[in-house]
Order: structure tokens, then sequence, then C-alpha cells
């Protein structure tokens, strides 16, 4: 009997946070149709920061922030890459542009709310596009923009970090732009151990992971700032083992 009330009461729980969480997302698409247009840039940032910050209450999810964010461009922000709600913490923590691959422009209401927030889009499969995505990322330090990259190029279990992709390193090579590492993580608010509730990687679907989040009793997402740092004489691929050697650091601690 106890087990099936349990039951009960996190479903009531999770389809409470998943209408709330539409009805946000509906917000946020008529906020970017009706009010970003007559808005500066500055407060365009300043609304999908606050929007994603109470996106991560609709679901739900604590915030810790954990080190320093920056305050400031140019600087360019490296992430290890675990869940769909890896890009409205990062944005709810400080907000940022981030680099992501040209379908997701396309999406309904994602694309929109995406574009919205500064992405900058690049086909990846594409050498030409990858040259004109470091000239757009070079144009984008000069104006003391925050730029964020998930160099694993998709999402992990959260168990294991992949391997970095060098290629958008080296706008910052260039520019000679710092980069702050960061580490992601989830966490059991009522254990402390790490939750894989948010995962989103191989057979999971996004449905899934969506329903195991919004079921979540406690659920913390770590974001985890380190020290900015420059090439400092480094290749972009020799700077890019160095990075994902300090976000996995951070993730884990």
């Amino acid at each position: 009997m106890a087990n099936g009330l349990r039951k009960i009461k996190t479903s009531l729980r999770a389809v409470w946070r998943g209408a709330r969480l539409l009805a946000h997302l509906l917000k946020g698409a008529w906020i970017v149709a009706f009010r970003f247009p007559r808005l500066h840039y500055w407060q365009q940032h300043e609304h999908v920061q606050a929007w994603a910050a109470t996106l991560l209450v609709r679901a739900g999810v604590q915030l810790e922030i954990r080190g320093e964010p920056p305050a400031k461009g140019p600087v360019l922000l490296v992430s290890n890459h675990i869940s769909w709600l890896d890009i409205p913490l990062l944005h709810a923590a400080r907000h940022c542009r981030f680099i992501s691959k040209s379908d997701v422009k396309g999406w309904p209401i994602i694309g929109t709310l995406a574009t919205a927030a500064g992405t900058l889009y690049i086909q990846r499969s594409s050498r030409r596009d990858a040259r004109r995505m470091v000239s757009a990322m070079e144009e984008a330090f000069k104006r003391g923009e925050i730029l964020a990259v998930f160099p694993e190029g998709t999402t992990s279990d959260g168990r294991e970090l992949l391997s970095f992709h060098s290629n958008l390193l080296e706008a910052a090579v260039l520019c000679e732009a710092p980069v702050l590492p960061v580490g992601l993580r989830f966490v059991d608010g009522a254990t402390g151990e790490t939750s894989y509730a948010a995962t989103y990687v191989g057979d999971e679907t996004l449905l899934g992971s969506i329903w195991r989040v919004l079921s979540s009793e406690q659920l913390v997402a770590v974001v985890h700032y380190g020290e900015t740092e420059t090439a400092q004489g480094r290749d972009r691929r020799i700077w890019s083992r160095d990075l994902r050697s300090e976000v996995d650091r951070l993730r884990q601690s």
C-alpha cells in the first residue's frame, strides 16, 4: 500500500511540474516574439538568465554554483555534457552564448528560444562551416562576449567523460582569449550521491529523461567553475587534453 501511494504521489508531482514547465516554455516563446524586439541585447540576456533560473524551479531542480562565474568576457566556457538541462543550467548560472549544432534551430519552440538566447549554429559535418564558426567566435570575443561549448560533441552518461574535440578552441588560441573549464554534475539531494536521473544518452528517450527529472524528489544541479586559463603556447589539441582533465576533476569534486 505504501509503495503504491508513493508511486501515485511521484506521478502527480511529475505531471504538475510538467504542466508548469510547458507553460513556462510557451511563455518564453511569447516573450521572444513580442518583447525581445523592443529590448537592448543586455536586457535580453537578463531575461534569458531569469527565465532559465525559473525553468529549473518549475522542473524541481535546485541550482548549486561552486567557484566564480565569469563577470564579463571575452571568455570561452568549456563544459561536460550530460543532459538537455545543461544549457538552462549554464544560462541560469551566468548568461552565455552557446555554439550548437545547426538542426537545433529548426526544433519547435526550443529552436526559437535557443536563437533568442544568442546561440551560434554550426554544421558539424562541414569543415568549411567550422572555419566560419571560428571566425564568428573571434568576432564575438572581440566584442567581449561569453561563449560556451560542449567539446564532447554529444551527451555522455555522466560516468565517464568522452574525448574532447579541439576544433572550436582554435578561436581562443588565435584571439588569446581565456577559457574557463566548467564541471556539471547532478546530485540526489537526499543522499548526496551522484544522480543519473537527467541523463539523455544512447537508447534513452528525451521524454524518459524529462519524466525522471520531474519525478525526482530532490535533484540538485551543480555547476562548478574552475579558473580561467590561456593557451600559453599550447596548440589546440594539447590544450584540449589539458582542459578535459580539469573538467573531469571539477565534475567529480
